[in-house]
Formats: structure tokens, sequence, C-alpha cells
């Protein structure tokens, strides 16, 4: 089953690190669980990186596993630091009021990932929202109920595309259902306001747009929006966030992650290329000029 809360990537290379010094001594998670004196279900969290390891959980483990090396244990010990400092940090804790566990959780994901793809079945990304498009979807959620609520989610919304700007920018790639383009969100004004700004954002070298046209017929992966956001270095790190009414659903296991790959895949060959793409963001924009 997928996982509805995610552990960070740093807490994930820690355990996977913490698992692989346990297996190379050829201890269980039964054994590792003694010398915690907890469950053994405690050890597969931390191992999948899903609750925080204390220092003196981490020093038990290591002295367990035989971690002797100076080099191993540092890097552990500050494996450990980094996850549990980003557990408690961010700029969007100072939103709490208006964030949920799930949204904040993507929110940190976002943070540390290097790249996201997404396919989008009705709404524009949040992540190339214009203010008055995010404004008009918060507003329908019925989600947040007082002005200052909303006026929070839109700054949160913003302040998460920082992330596609700055000295290292997030690679973002995006295949939007033609639908995502004619859906009246906001009224004309707002709809023409953001499909230029869509075409503004095609100009930058990071972000990549595709549309794939109601002519195209049905295809693969056309059942439901969702994001894959990879990680540096590790791809078996890498996550699929699908969204739904009641909250985010993360799903970690690589076959699944991989199937998600694979819709992607399928999604941007059936899509028109980014050029094309542009053309006819740029057409139905003009559509809703007065």
């Amino acid at each position: 089953m997928p996982n509805v809360m995610p552990s960070t990537v740093l807490g994930r290379q820690l355990g996977d690190e913490l698992r692989r010094f346990r297996e190379a001594a050829g201890l269980t998670t039964l054994d590792a669980a003694s010398a915690l004196d907890c469950t053994k279900g405690k050890i597969s969290r931390i191992e999948n990186g899903h609750v925080p390891v204390r220092t003196p959980d981490l020093n038990a483990l290591m002295e367990a596993y035989g971690v002797q090396e100076a080099e191993s244990r540092e890097r552990l010990e500050a494996l450990a630091r980094k996850a549990n400092r980003r557990r408690r940090e961010g700029w969007w804790h100072q939103y709490g009021s208006v964030l949920g566990d799930s949204y904040r959780d993507q929110i940190e994901m976002e943070d540390i990932c290097d790249s996201v793809r997404t396919y989008q079945v009705h709404l524009v990304p949040g992540l190339l929202q214009t203010p008055e498009y995010g404004r008009a979807v918060t507003v329908a959620s019925r989600s947040w109920q007082t002005p200052e609520q909303i006026n929070q989610f839109v700054q949160v919304r913003l302040a998460r595309q920082e992330r596609l700007a700055g000295e290292s920018p997030m690679e973002f790639w995006a295949v939007l259902s033609e639908g995502v383009l004619r859906q009246q969100v906001g009224g004309p004004d707002v709809m023409r306001a953001q499909l230029e700004h869509l075409g503004a954002l095609t100009e930058l070298p990071n972000i990549t747009l595709q549309v794939l046209p109601f002519s195209r017929g049905a295809y693969s992966g056309m059942f439901g929006p969702y994001l894959l956001m990879h990680f540096p270095r590790v791809a078996s790190l890498d996550l699929v966030l699908t969204e739904t009414p009641t909250g985010n659903i993360w799903i970690e296991r690589e076959t699944e992650v991989a199937h998600y790959r694979a819709l992607f895949d399928d999604a941007r060959t059936s899509a028109l290329p980014p050029t094309e793409s542009l053309r006819l963001i740029q057409r139905i924009a003009k559509e809703h000029r007065p």
C-alpha cells in the first residue's frame, strides 16, 4: 500500500545506510530491535526514514552493527543531524495554521528534489500558477474560509515558485491536458493572464511544457494527476505524489514509481512538442481576449 506520509529523503538515505550496515553485520531487524529495546516496527520505520533517529539510538545501532570507522560514523551522524533539522525548519513552518501535514511534506520534498515531472488533467500546476489563478483555486476548494487564510495560502504557493528560479532551480516538466487550458478558472481575464504566464515560462531553460490535445483520444495516463519527484544521485529515492479530494498519497515503492515513469513517458510522447504546445497555449489565450 502507498504511504500517506512520506519520509524525508535525507531520512531515507540514513535509513538505507543503517540497513546496509545491519545486513553486513548479519543481523535481523529483531536483533536491531533488541539493541534499542524497541519493536521491529520501529527499526523498519527508521530504515524507511519515517521517524527521526535520536543520537542515543544512532549510537546504539552503530555499536550493534560494528560501525567503528570514524568516517562512516561521522557520515551517519551528519545525515541524522541534517534529517532531523529539516523536519523542524523551513520557511513553510511559519504557515502552519493553513498547511496540513501532507502539503508541508510536499513543500519539503520540492525544496530538496532536483526535478519534477507532472501530468495534470484539470489545473495548472501550483508552481506555475499566477496569484489570481491560485486565489480562484483556493476559494473554490472551500478548505480555507477567511480572507486571511486564503491570502496566506496564496503566499505559500508563490513562495514555492522560488524553486524554479535562483542559482540551482529545479527542472520542471509538465504535460497538461488541453482541458487545463480551457477550464474557466477565475473567469476569462484570469485565464488569459494565466495562459500568457505559461507562455512566458516556456522561455526558461529549466521548464518544459507540453499540451496533450483532446484529439489524441485515449491514453494510458489519462486517469488522474500526479507528480514524479527525482532526487540528486539516488534514483531509488524518487517519489510519486497523487492528489485526491481528501489528501495526497505518496508512493515510494520502486516498482510503482517505475510504473509512473512509464506513464509520464507515454504522456510526453503523446503530447504536442513544446513549440507546438506553446502555439496552442497562445491561441487559446487569444480566445479569452475581450
